[in-house]
């Protein structure tokens, strides 16, 4: 395990317990045994006291760094002048402490806007896989958070879990995630349905409150990350990994302006019947062109993939697959500045997890060789790329080295 990056030991153990025994009971392919109802609730509270290595950091716009972290039943927050050298005292979000998810799919968000910090989490409940989303702000920049209030407005205990959050120009909030509250009432009634619903809420008072929750898709797969982006009109753009026809697990996208259907994204087609724990990623930046990176295993083609659209989502650029799918590739972001785009992404080797980068200077038309940025020997978490203005920078955590903030090089820039 010390060999393996977490993300991976994330991919490998989701064909296991945690997507089927616990979000798919009824599911027990690929050779595994269900778990008893009391292995998966032991697995649960381990899961839930495990040290957490997801860090996710943030640049406002006066270019000071923020960071948020989930330790010991709290989100910190705390910020760098200083460019990741030294970071502030930390500042409790929740004052009360709290099971909070912090997997690199599932890990607690920040963004800052105008000197307000915004954060918003994954509150772990009693039951396996089950949670709520939390959001909390503070208007003192980053001195005090008020305290968390829970978004999803159904309040069973099931799963409302994989939140992304966006805050638009005009001071809108918007926090989508995975809710499993359609699944629980066709369980009531003994209907099936398949996989569980994509839902969001806004907030058009700076997150003093949220509106009553809204559906934006029915289906999707049950424990892969909601990718989100800010489209140049303020309308959110999500993605998802959809659950199309029987089985197919590829990906969707939409406009979230309350008119827009969903949109299929990927036509890989891997059928399969477990949640690989393999969320997509978004990026847009001014030009309005969307950028999006996913993984998939479909026996034909495999690996990382990456589109772009110049028509939010009327047309899509043929995916372009890169990576080492032998080194198991895996877990992209990716950030537009523009025409320059980067990738990054994790590959194992044996021995090491490295992040490799690769970039286009042209909107995503033509790409650079991969190169590798970063290695541990030892557990990792999920990359991140972040731009600071139109610096482009690698945010990564490891056990073996810690936390660090990379400016990537200068031919990227």
């Amino acid at each position: 395990m010390n060999k393996i990056s977490l993300g991976l030991f994330l991919v490998a153990i989701c064909l296991g317990w945690t997507a089927k025994a616990a979000d798919q009971q009824s599911h027990a392919g690929h050779g595994a045994s269900p778990l008893s109802a009391q292995d998966q609730e032991k697995k649960w509270k381990e899961s839930l006291a495990k040290p957490s290595l997801a860090i996710t950091a943030v640049f406002d716009e006066k270019g000071r760094l923020w960071r948020v972290l989930a330790q010991e039943r709290h989100v910190l927050v705390s910020h760098s002048d200083d460019g990741g050298k030294s970071y502030s005292h930390p500042v409790k979000v929740n004052s009360e402490p709290e099971d909070i998810l912090g997997d690199g799919e599932n890990r607690p968000k920040i963004l800052v806007r105008k000197g307000v910090v915004y954060v918003s989490y994954t509150q772990g409940l009693a039951k396996p896989m089950t949670g709520h989303i939390r959001f909390s702000r503070s208007v003192d920049g980053g001195e005090t958070f008020v305290q968390p209030i829970t978004v999803n407005d159904n309040l069973e205990i099931i799963s409302h879990r994989f939140e992304m959050m966006g805050v638009n120009d005009r001071g809108q909030i918007f926090i989508a995630w995975l809710d499993k509250r359609d699944l629980s009432a066709a369980t009531k009634k003994g209907e099936k349905y398949t996989g569980l619903g994509v839902y969001y809420a806004v907030s058009d008072d700076d997150g003093a409150s949220f509106h009553s929750n809204l559906k934006a898709a029915d289906h999707a797969c049950e424990c892969c990350r909601v990718g989100m982006a800010i489209d140049t009109d303020g309308t959110p753009v999500i993605a998802w990994r959809h659950v199309f026809g029987k089985n197919v697990r590829d990906h969707a996208m939409l406009r979230l302006d309350g008119k827009s259907q969903p949109i299929r994204l990927s036509y890989d087609n891997w059928e399969v019947d477990a949640c690989p724990h393999h969320g997509p990623a978004v990026s847009i930046a001014r030009d309005g062109v969307y950028h999006f990176v996913w993984f998939d295993n479909a026996p034909e083609r495999h690996g990382l993939f990456y589109a772009y659209s110049s028509d939010q989502g009327k047309s899509f650029s043929s995916p372009l697959s890169f990576g080492n799918f032998k080194a198991q590739a895996s877990h992209p972001t990716v950030l537009s500045l523009g025409k320059r785009v980067l990738i990054a992404w994790k590959e194992f080797d044996g021995e090491a997890t490295g992040i490799y980068l690769m970039h286009s200077n042209d909107e995503g038309k033509l790409w650079s060789a991969p190169r590798k940025v970063a290695s541990t020997g030892d557990t990792s978490d999920h990359p991140l790329l972040i731009g600071n203005g139109e610096k482009a920078y690698l945010s990564w955590n490891t056990v073996a080295e810690g936390y660090h903030l990379m400016a990537l090089p200068d031919e990227v820039q």
